[in-house]
């Protein structure tokens, strides 16, 4: 693999753009085997640039902008040449360029002989376009830059690219490429266009307009598996043949093909403006992301998780961390998501929370408090495992008369400060004695 940066554009350049690239590469770890930078590589660009140009195929244009005469397009009525520029003599030309005359430098493309430029893309097949209706594009620019389309092609010849495999909006780029590699006496290499990215309302997903919803570090910030989020991106616009949606990298290696591809759009759902995450991120997005967390052992879970709790100012031992993963791990779809399902197992006190939520279904607050009382007794004398726990507090609803719902309820809430949490026994367990004690008689005050 090699990474190439296309940095010619020098405004658009920024070493903060770079480095979020490399960021979010080295995150979903997708490493290369050689680094590319297209502004250090200017000497190549401007000789093959210059070995086109001796062939006749390409002409200086010293008209500062389209102004004066010009030829358009009969297709789309855009323009395509000055008449004046592209007949100039050489020796005219070379004159005016030896006294300093800044200029371009365009790609002569042949007019008026009813000739095409014809490619095979490996996704929307069969392309053939009139090169009359091509304009003569620059290859260098009036400061000598070369443009996106000499750079590139440049690079591609002398990297012996084989596949290039971009977004569907650089088809109509590819009629000037072809013509550029057959300028420069090379074959073309594979060409494959993917569909475009879109938002919810069919419009092309940009920075500007859309901004983190198009970065990789938000999903990576926002708690997602590297590996899920690749399986996500990949089944935007491409399908394996048997119509699986989660797999893993080695499985994606293994099913992709070009033919897999789709032509049309792909669409990533996601509300404007978001209020949370799920409305922030497209659902298929985060149902892969759980998925993958499911399958996480609980050592690797809670070594990803870790970090986020650190993060967030709760300074727990690893060995808790440890402890709570497994009674969350099929309750959150980011890891971001520990904060609110496991928040109680890290804190020494419980945020505020209704002292309703004590009182049970069908119940009143003296069921609550006579649950809790009973509750507060026999859990100072049980062992704290989950099956002791389980037979010693059901037995204590059956001697109360009360259901065991109603028993486990002021409990949760009590120790947890909500009622939707992770099963009570293990909760318990985890928490530890003194921990459950001295919430349960919190508790008992609030009523």
């Amino acid at each position: 693999m090699v990474l190439r940066l296309d940095d010619t554009d020098v405004e658009r350049n920024t070493e903060a753009s770079v480095n979020s690239i490399f960021e979010g590469l080295r995150w979903l770890d997708l490493s290369w085997d050689e680094e590319y930078r297209q502004s250090e590589r200017l000497a190549l660009h401007r000789q093959i640039a210059d070995a086109i140009f001796q062939k006749g195929l390409a002409y200086r244009d010293f008209t500062p902008a389209h102004t004066g005469d010009s030829e358009k397009s009969s297709a789309n009525q855009t323009w395509l040449f000055n008449p004046g520029m592209r007949e100039l003599s050489r020796a005219e030309s070379d004159r005016r360029a030896a006294a300093g005359e800044p200029f371009a430098l365009r790609f002569r493309v042949p007019r008026g002989l009813g000739e095409e430029v014809r490619f095979t893309d490996a996704v929307y097949g069969e392309q053939i376009k009139s090169a009359d209706d091509i304009e003569d594009f620059a290859l260098l620019r009036s400061d000598g830059m070369p443009t996106y389309h000499l750079a590139s092609c440049a690079d591609d010849l002398d990297l012996k690219i084989s596949h290039v495999i971009r977004g569907q909006d650089h088809l109509s780029n590819t009629y000037k490429h072809v013509l550029i590699f057959e300028g420069a006496g090379a074959k073309p290499p594979q060409f494959a266009h993917l569909p475009l990215l879109v938002a919810p309302d069919g419009s092309k997903l940009s920075k500007r307009r859309h901004g983190p919803v198009v970065s990789v570090t938000t999903y990576r910030d926002a708690g997602f598996l590297p590996e899920a989020f690749i399986n996500f991106l990949c089944l935007l616009g491409w399908s394996p043949k048997d119509d699986r949606d989660k797999m893993t990298r080695q499985e994606l290696t293994e099913a992709f093909s070009l033919e897999g591809i789709n032509r049309a759009n792909a669409v990533v759902n996601f509300k404007e403006p978001a209020a949370t995450a799920e409305e922030t991120f497209d659902p298929k997005a985060l149902w892969l992301n759980a998925e993958h967390i499911r399958e996480l052992s609980i050592d690797d879970l809670s070594a990803r998780l870790l970090p986020i709790v650190h993060a967030a100012g709760f300074l727990i031992a690893s060995e808790r961390m440890h402890a709570v993963a497994p009674l969350i791990r099929e309750r959150i779809k980011l890891l971001c998501d520990v904060l609110t399902a496991a928040d109680f197992f890290f804190v020494d006190q419980l945020p505020p929370y209704d002292p309703a939520e004590l009182i049970p279904q069908k119940g009143d607050t003296a069921m609550a408090l006579k649950v809790l009382t009973r509750a507060r007794e026999v859990l100072a004398r049980t062992e704290f495992k989950h099956d002791p726990l389980d037979q010693a507090l059901r037995a204590a609803a059956h001697e109360l008369g009360v259901k065991a719902g109603q028993m486990f309820q002021p409990i949760r809430v009590a120790v947890c400060g909500r009622k939707n949490a992770p099963p009570l026994f293990e909760t318990l367990e985890v928490l530890g004695r003194e921990t459950t004690l001295k919430r349960i008689g919190q508790a008992v005050e609030k009523l």
